[in-house]
């Protein structure tokens, strides 16, 4: 009984996550559970969150803020993250595995995974900047 409980929640946690799109820490997965489902705990979503990972049904997300995000997609690749309202983005360009076999041989050790993460400002967060600048 217990086995399948735990199924039904990995779902539910799997669910919310695809359904937010905005690579959301365990926090965020959390608000959108509670509300449909406040019977589940936040040590629940962060348990399935990290099993998830770990059997590659969803990643990780690396970021420099430090916060333990998660992503639906879990094909490498790379982010954006914007400076000012802090959204996320998938960056959809090649990635760059000879860079692991560059950093092996010159450093003599060996990598499995890296991670870039570009950092600007988002399309929306321009457009603000120049409505704003417009009305002064």
């Amino acid at each position: 009984m217990n086995i399948q409980r735990n199924t039904v929640q990995r779902q539910i946690v799997l669910d919310a996550l695809k359904k937010l799109k905005t690579h959301p820490t365990i926090d965020e997965v959390y608000t959108v559970i509670h509300t449909d489902h406040p019977s589940i705990s936040r040590m629940t979503v962060y348990r399935n969150l990290r099993q998830l990972a770990h059997n590659g049904f969803i990643r990780q997300v690396t970021l420099c803020d430090g916060m333990e995000r998660y992503d639906d997609r879990t094909s490498q690749h790379y982010h954006f993250k914007c400076q000012d309202c802090g959204s996320i983005i998938d960056v959809d360009i090649e990635y760059l595995a000879d860079i692991n076999d560059a950093v092996q041989e010159k450093y003599v050790v060996q990598v499995d995974k890296h991670y870039v993460v570009f950092s600007g400002f988002c399309p929306m967060c321009i457009k603000q900047d120049k409505k704003e600048g417009a009305a002064i």
